[in-house]
């Protein structure tokens, strides 16, 4: 193990981020560079390295965590990154973005603070990356056989890196203008630069997998076309179809879906606008839902140059300590405050939007600019939210994102059909316990085929339905599967 006392002489200690009057004047990510560098051995040494180790069950992917902390604490950081590979293709993303339900799982975390599995994560493959330790692995030889992957985030990413490294051409069709899918357009660059994605995307076309970004599969490209090009189908489309909230004045002007907010601003940092056509900057801003998708607004917001920025939630606010009903070694839902919120801006909980009420109409358009936010306070009865009698407010609102979540895949008009795929009771595309839809050759994995969730997640499902695919292309496979469709996560 690493330190055998570690978990009692060594206190927790997290990265450092920037002071907020910082960082907020850039998009660069909120920690100080490398401030972790001081710290990862003595952090890593906390690991107790338990009989059972739950932190592998808490991760979906297994993640061999007492070994590279173990690793990590003797600074063998060549040996740390070759365990941490062999069963993540992408520690770079789950490290920055990941909720970690590993640290939830940890056996320290029953009376103490958990490990930093996180941060040792993400600074061994930081270093790596630094020391030239992350190279292509070619395939020594070709199959012959190809595969199609539709989408680029983190599921169809680890599919196709899977697959052409177990020697079949791999192609990758992604429908914006640059590979990553959610990664890309959907995590503002203070969560993470999009450096690390291009360095890798680089690394797999090295490795011989090809992207063609611009491709709408289902239009550009059919189902059809895709069946008769090649030997498998993975779709990796992900779940992007946002949940609406269907209110009076929603028609209103200034009223934007979070994924219609988002990208414009990571658009901006590409350099391909000087400015966000759908802008904060001296606006008062609301966001109406309370996860990371909402809070990512929040710190768009607030680098916007937002006048204020209120984000709203119809759940009551958490405790700060791990419900009762959600004991370890289970993801508890607790009160959480992420670097957008440290920057400012007001949560308000178990409230209610019941409509919005805007300008009058400029000469020449339909609908004016919503200008206020009408809610009520809500209390959960009988199965149902119910609105408190005279809690009524308004809010000033020119500036309003949608953050509520997904309701499936937005491929079910198009590329479903045109492959003849069933859908599942929730809406996503159905697969049995081998990744594999009702159509020969044709496989689904991530957020397709699970519904929305975590990126880890979504790793873990593209590394099983790569093993999945190999194994029906040759017969058998050397790849590993961490997963089945069926496991679920634990999470209450």
């Amino acid at each position: 193990m690493a330190d055998p006392k570690g978990f009692l002489t060594t206190p927790k200690q997290l990265a450092e981020r920037r002071p907020v009057d910082v960082r907020i004047k850039d998009w660069n990510e909120v920690y100080v560079e490398r401030s972790l560098l001081p710290i990862i051995t003595q952090q890593a040494g906390r690991c107790m390295d338990c009989g059972i180790p739950f932190c592998h069950n808490g991760c979906p992917l297994g993640n061999l965590i007492p070994e590279w902390n173990d690793l990590a604490y003797r600074e063998d950081f060549t040996g740390a990154i070759e365990r941490l590979h062999a069963t993540n293709n992408f520690p770079e993303f789950t490290g920055r973005l990941c909720p970690a339900p590993c640290e939830s799982a940890c056996v320290l975390g029953i009376n103490q603070d958990a490990v930093t599995i996180k941060n040792v994560e993400v600074t061994i493959i930081d270093k790596a990356w630094d020391r030239g330790g992350v190279t292509p692995q070619v395939p020594e030889r070709l199959s012959g056989k190809t595969v199609a992957v539709v989408g680029s985030g983190p599921a169809g990413l680890a599919a196709a890196q899977q697959l052409t490294r177990a020697g079949h051409t791999v192609v990758v069709y992604e429908r914006a203008d640059r590979i990553g899918g959610l990664l890309r357009y959907g995590i503002p660059e203070f969560k993470m630069e999009k450096r690390h994605i291009n360095r890798r995307i680089e690394q797999m076309r090295a490795e011989g997998t090809r992207f063609r970004t611009g491709v709408h599969v289902g239009e550009d490209l059919t189902g059809q076309d895709l069946r008769s090009r090649f030997d498998a189908v993975v779709v990796a489309a992900g779940a992007t179809t946002a949940r609406d909230l269907p209110v009076p004045g929603r028609e209103l002007k200034g009223i934007h879906q979070a994924m219609e907010y988002l990208p414009l601003a990571n658009k901006v940092q590409e350099g391909d606008l000087v400015d966000s056509p759908i802008s904060a900057r001296g606006k008062h801003v609301v966001v109406i839902g309370g996860g990371d998708t909402g809070a990512d607004c929040v710190g768009t917001a607030h680098r916007q140059g937002a006048l204020s920025v209120t984000q709203l939630e119809i759940m009551p606010r958490p405790g700060e300590e791990r419900p009762g009903n959600q004991p370890w070694p289970t993801m508890p839902m607790t009160y959480k405050v992420t670097s957008a919120h440290e920057e400012g801006g007001e949560r308000i909980y178990s409230v209610n939007t019941t409509h919005f009420t805007g300008s009058a109409p400029e000469e020449g358009q339909a609908v004016g600019n919503v200008q206020e936010l009408h809610l009520v306070e809500v209390e959960f009865k009988d199965g149902r939210f119910e609105p408190v009698p005279g809690t009524e407010r308004t809010l000033p609102a020119q500036l309003v994102t949608l953050a509520m979540g997904f309701t499936g895949t937005d491929v079910r008009n198009g590329l479903v059909e045109q492959l003849g795929v069933d859908l599942d009771a929730r809406g996503n595309i159905g697969r049995d316990g081998r990744f594999a839809t009702n159509v020969d050759g044709v496989y689904v994995c991530g957020d397709a085929g699970r519904g929305q969730s975590l990126i880890v997640w979504a790793i873990a499902e593209g590394r099983s339905a790569a093993a999945a695919v190999d194994k029906y292309l040759g017969g058998k496979t050397p790849l590993p599967a961490p997963i089945r469709p069926t496991d679920r996560p634990l999470v209450v």
